[in-house]
């Protein structure tokens, strides 16, 4: 039996007032303050920097479509192994395709069926840059020209690096699933 671990940085159980309007809009939408927030409040000016990077990257215009964002966004949180990010990723993706087939088979998206071919380049992109280091292959590249135009593939890239950074914080602090998601993305 797994035991999970204990943050080894205690999170904040007050947080700043800057953060109120932070704190109001993950009530209203979660319930509940979200776990990650209360690590990211001791750099209130930073959290918000990353907070409105996030919300350009997922505003309504956003080159990339909301499934085809979830997808590489849940499937970053898995190489990452950030249960939250994989957690709150895979609720956002089950919402955004309307069901749980998307959620339960991005970890093995190469053999499961129901991915497009863009989704699929999405996703290769994704795993490549989450490598370390980084492995876009030439071949990867044309694949992705086929599916994405030079300002969506810059959108692309700056969502998979935001969300390696999101990831690697919450991995790294061991900031825990919120259980969000019945299945966190698991078969």
């Amino acid at each position: 039996m797994e035991t999970k671990r204990a943050p080894w940085i205690a999170p904040l159980k007050t947080l700043p007032k800057s953060l109120r309007p932070i704190v109001a809009m993950q009530e209203k939408h979660f319930g509940a303050v979200l776990n990650p927030t209360r690590w990211w409040g001791r750099l209130p000016y930073l959290f918000w920097l990353v907070a409105l990077f996030v919300g350009f990257l997922e505003r309504r215009r956003a080159k990339i479509d909301p499934v085809t964002r979830s997808l590489v966004m849940t499937r970053v949180s898995q190489q990452c192994s950030c249960e939250f990010c994989i957690d709150a990723n895979s609720l956002r993706l089950a919402e955004r395709s309307g069901s749980m087939a998307k959620v339960l088979a991005v970890a093995n998206w190469r053999s499961e069926p129901g991915f497009s071919e863009k989704e699929q380049a999405a996703l290769a992109y994704a795993e490549a840059m989450t490598a370390t280091p980084p492995r876009v292959s030439d071949e990867l590249k044309q694949t992705l020209k086929q599916h994405f135009d030079d300002q969506a593939m810059t959108e692309l890239t700056a969502l998979i690096a935001f969300q390696n950074l999101s990831a690697r914080f919450n991995a790294a602090l061991d900031i825990p699933s919120q259980g969000l998601c019945p299945t966190n993305g698991k078969k």
